[in-house]
């Protein structure tokens, strides 16, 4: 006997529907074909004891499992619970009664219990989009996929409720999520606050800049300064995330099964990958493509700490992400696009030593030594950083200042009403929607100077030797600081601020 059952498999961020056919036959066998992993192959290990210890059996017979599209990979160990309905239905040791209105994913334990799966969001969408009644998966994953309206989820925690569910002896409990309530209920604040951070306003005042025109930023200073807290405390004050950011973001980490039991992701990713990383973790990819840390932290904060320190090939490999604001991966039968429009915030010591210029440094370096650590740095990379900033050590009397600083609430609510400026202004677009993603054109078209200003930037341009690439980084740069103060007109005060956020381009730094 002949039955179907449906699966689905995940590439990329989008699902593709799998339709398991199974047929018990006169004969003795077990044949899996469709192009199934090893983890799958396997699955005939796990159906088999998960089925006897629930009083039901393999039958001795020829069953052939097909998976189609025969021609297109399935990986993982999520089909065991498909693959275990199928072959009940098939033997009739069940009724199975509608069974084709659902979709049925979960990983067999050896006692019938079912383990969590990976990307749970994007089959629900799929599901949805082709006509699925419900969704039936493991029940860590039931908030996740209840995400998506209009279609019935339902957790289990064993394979018995599915198959007394199929018999029509026991109803399912239906998981139903008001993803607008969860989505508000989860957006609580941050544990990390600037008001903890002591001194520091001019480096402050930069963040909020970077954070209100989504710019790169780029911190130098000595170790102990504050750059790694400053950092962390970023995503606080970012405007907080949109319903539709919060399912994109979701839908990438439900692909490597890191969605936790919110369901819905609330906060902005901040992802801080250690300098020894490989470029297909940065970027993603391996044979069964998956997402980097770069598209992990999309719409959020991507940190990389002690930049100098990472493998010059790594660094060099997130250029075109960081232009694009998307990775494509290709394989040579497919090809997959994760999205990645994140901020970088980087951080490095001035020199190896880590004190430049300081007299009374307990380590010194050579100026050859400190071109050749800066140097690992390449220009292409420093071209799409829009501000550099020194951070400076604080002094004691800051340091033992009992006052607080100004809250991350505060900041928030300047740098949301800047980006709502800039939301209005770019509302034509559908890829630009921060003045960090300006393309030339739109340059040219919101960064009009008036004569005082031209003046000044030509000055500055001249005597601190800032390279042409500065320019339009400074545009950019003192837009956002007009939008900052609701100004229309950019104004030569908010060009002298931002010219001095190009550290890295003056004369004794990068030569």
């Amino acid at each position: 006997m002949l039955k179907k059952v449906f699966a689905s498999a995940v590439f990329g961020v989008e699902a593709s529907t799998i339709t398991v056919e199974v047929n018990v036959d006169k004969g003795i066998g077990y044949h899996l074909v469709g192009l199934p992993d090893n983890a799958i192959k396997e699955s005939n290990y796990r159906i088999a004891a998960a089925l006897q210890n629930n009083g039901f059996r393999i039958p001795g017979k020829k069953i052939t499992i097909n998976m189609a599209p025969a021609d297109l990979r399935k990986e993982g160990s999520a089909y065991d619970l498909t693959l275990a309905i199928g072959i009940l239905a098939a033997s009739n040791q069940i009724k199975a009664v509608d069974l084709e209105k659902y979709l049925i994913m979960g990983e067999l334990s050896l006692d019938g219990s079912l383990q969590p799966i990976k990307g749970a969001l994007p089959i629900a969408v799929k599901a949805r989009a082709e006509g699925f009644k419900g969704f039936i998966l493991p029940v860590q994953n039931a908030k996740e996929a209840a995400i998506v309206d209009n279609l019935e989820v339902y957790g289990v925690d064993n394979i018995k409720q599915v198959i007394n569910y199929f018999d029509k002896k026991d109803p399912l409990e239906q998981t139903i999520i008001d993803t607008r309530k969860e989505f508000e209920k989860n957006l609580d604040f941050p544990e990390f606050d600037f008001a903890d951070v002591k001194g520091q306003e001019g480096i402050k005042r930069c963040m909020e800049i970077a954070a209100s025109g989504g710019h790169n930023i780029i911190l130098i200073g000595p170790p102990g300064a504050g750059k790694t807290m400053l950092a962390k405390r970023l995503p606080s004050i970012l405007p907080p995330m949109t319903l539709y950011e919060a399912l994109e973001t979701t839908k990438i980490h439900s692909v490597v099964g890191r969605v936790k039991d919110t369901g819905l992701m609330a906060q902005r990713p901040f992802r801080s990958p250690h300098h020894t990383i490989s470029n297909v973790a940065l970027v993603g990819g391996g044979s069964y493509p998956q997402p980097g840390e770069i598209s992990l932290s999309h719409n959020g904060v991507l940190f990389l700490d002690e930049l100098p320190e990472f493998k010059r090939e790594v660094l060099e490999v997130m250029r075109q992400p960081l232009e694009d604001r998307e990775v494509t991966i290709s394989r040579a039968k497919f090809t997959v696009t994760y999205p990645s429009s994140f901020m970088l915030v980087a951080s490095m010591n001035p020199s190896p030593g880590g004190y430049f210029n300081d007299p009374d440094a307990p380590v010194t370096s050579s100026p050859a030594e400190m071109q050749r650590y800066l140097g690992k740095i390449s220009g292409p990379l420093l071209d799409r950083i829009d501000i550099h900033i020194e951070v400076t050590p604080v002094p004691f009397d800051k340091l033992s200042d009992e006052r607080k600083g100004e809250s991350s609430v505060d900041i928030r609510e300047r740098v949301t009403r800047a980006r709502e400026i800039q939301t209005k202004r770019f509302s034509e677009s559908d890829v630009v929607h921060y003045n960090a993603q300006m393309n030339t054109k739109q340059i040219r078209a919101y960064c009009g100077l008036d004569e005082t200003s031209k003046n000044l930037l030509k000055t500055a341009m001249e005597r601190l030797n800032l390279s042409a690439r500065a320019y339009d980084r400074i545009l950019k740069v003192s837009r956002t600081i007009a939008d900052l103060e609701a100004e229309a007109q950019i104004k030569s005060e908010h060009i002298s601020e931002a010219i001095q956020y190009r550290s890295l381009d003056r004369e004794g730094w990068l030569g």
